[in-house]
């Protein structure tokens, strides 16, 4: 009898800002089977990278995941002009102003770009790039190697809008707008990129069921999943007119991975509006068949060739399933630690829960750069 040795994982390198949605995606690859992450970087976004750095790793913490490095990533954007997306949402520490278990671990040593470029010399045509937060660190990493497009084998990001509105204003996606010189960088170089954009993903959001069912879970990375999830919906009541949660990064970690498919998915031309405009960040698609002509505005965009020369990317439009129950079943499948990890104090409440506590407690809460 022969057997057939098992695939080994994918590895796949994921940069992100770490915030709440950033938490969802991270718990959601952490319990995937078939891939590896094999380094994370963090860049600036809804935090500095510092502290999406220490987020990351007290979140690894959790799941008893210690062997995955993290590093910090570029402060500045390349743009030299930022603009933040929905941060009043997600307190200040990013994560709902949830306190987290601090980890044992610091960042390695090496920057997020050194990180990613080491990453794709050890896995050549095999690293799968994740990246869920601006792209100031791809656009880094390719100024610093040029021969990284031939290492990777795919890019998926999270970002941008084709006929939805802006989330940072009326045209722009929070994630290109906040570097889109970065973002045109990376559109511009010659290897696959597929964007899952606000169209695809602003459809599927979590709400007070799917809180409670991460609460209920045994596992301290789910608690600490529905105690952010619990502000940001508290926040989200008092400013909008429903208490969702969008899941914008999980679904395009949740694509990344193959777990959901794509119902519309073509190659289009994409062009970044880098003015200081009202529209910059705002990402432009154009059908490959006519890339001159105006950008498309219409749903009679088409499926183009394969998507693996500069300025094209395959741009998700629909998924063929609802994803937030794949999602919230997922992370519910993450093994809580064998051994409890110690809980500090006041650990896992939101800032409001707090709101009484002496002016030291609050300070020693402060998430601290690593």
């Amino acid at each position: 009898m022969t057997h057939t040795a098992a695939p080994h994982p994918r590895p796949i390198y994921l940069d992100c800002d770490t915030g709440i949605d950033d938490a969802m995606a991270l718990a959601f690859l952490l319990a995937t089977p078939g891939i590896r992450l094999v380094g994370i970087g963090t860049v600036s976004g809804c935090v500095n990278p510092a502290v999406a750095a220490a987020n990351t790793l007290s979140l690894l913490a959790t799941a008893r995941r210690d062997d995955i490095p993290v590093a910090v990533g570029v402060w500045e954007p390349v743009s030299g002009i930022s603009r933040r997306g929905t941060a009043h949402l997600r307190g200040r520490n990013g994560i709902g102003d949830v306190l987290l278990p601090r980890s044992r671990r610091h960042p390695v040593d090496e920057s997020a770009t050194e990180l990613l470029i080491r990453l794709a010399h050890e896995y050549p045509g095999e690293l799968e790039v994740i990246a869920i937060g601006p792209l100031t660190n791809l656009a880094e990493a390719l100024c610093l190697d040029p021969e990284l497009p031939r290492l990777v084998r795919r890019v998926t990001l999270m970002g941008g809008a084709v006929f939805a509105p802006g989330n940072v204003g009326k045209f722009a996606e929070g994630n290109i707008a906040a570097d889109p010189t970065a973002a045109a960088d990376v559109f511009a170089a010659s290897w696959p990129v597929t964007v899952v954009p606000l169209d695809a993903t602003a459809p599927h959001t979590f709400d007070e069921t799917h809180r409670r069912a991460l609460a209920s879970a045994s596992g301290l990375t789910q608690q600490a999943l529905a105690a952010m999830l619990g502000t940001c919906l508290t926040q989200c009541g008092t400013q909008f007119s429903t208490r969702r949660f969008a899941l914008h990064n999980s679904i395009a970690a949740a694509f990344a991975t193959g777990a959901l498919e794509a119902e519309r998915a073509p190659t289009l031309r994409v062009r970044v509006d880098m003015s200081a405009g009202p529209r910059h960040g705002q990402t432009h698609f154009a059908k490959v068949e006519a890339a001159a002509a105006e950008p498309a505005t219409t749903g009679a965009v088409t499926a183009g060739p394969a998507g693996q020369n500069p300025h094209e990317a395959r741009v998700v439009l629909s998924l063929r399933r609802n994803a937030t129950s794949l999602l919230l079943e997922r992370i519910l499948t993450l093994a809580p630690a064998a051994t409890p990890v110690p809980v500090p104090a006041r650990a896992l409440a939101p800032a409001g829960a707090r709101a009484l506590a002496p002016a030291r407690a609050r300070r020693q809460a402060e998430p601290v750069p690593v």
